[in-house]
């Protein structure tokens, strides 16, 4: 055999093997397709609920305002220890 026949073997050899990869990739896809279809239309997804309406909880103006003696009391402990004041 010469050169050119070789190369020609292997360009035939390249394209059928590409080919056949196609060729699976394409089924792989319309089987995926097809099991997607058949799991759609035998479990679909159930309707999502009515979301009910909030009623907003009133609080305080400031959850944390009950904490604000005892922050500044702490601050005020740890400058005196720290001989900041």
């Amino acid at each position: 055999m010469n050169s050119t026949e070789l190369v020609m073997e292997g360009l035939n050899l390249m394209f059928a093997g590409m080919g056949f990869v196609i060729g699976f990739l394409i089924l792989l896809i319309l089987a995926i397709s097809l099991m997607s279809n058949l799991i759609n239309r035998f479990f679909p997804e159930p309707a999502p609920a009515q979301a009910q309406p909030t009623i907003p909880i009133k609080t305080d103006s400031d959850d944390l305002e009950h904490l604000r003696p005892v922050i500044v009391a702490a601050i005020a402990h740890h400058r005196r220890q720290q001989g900041l004041n």
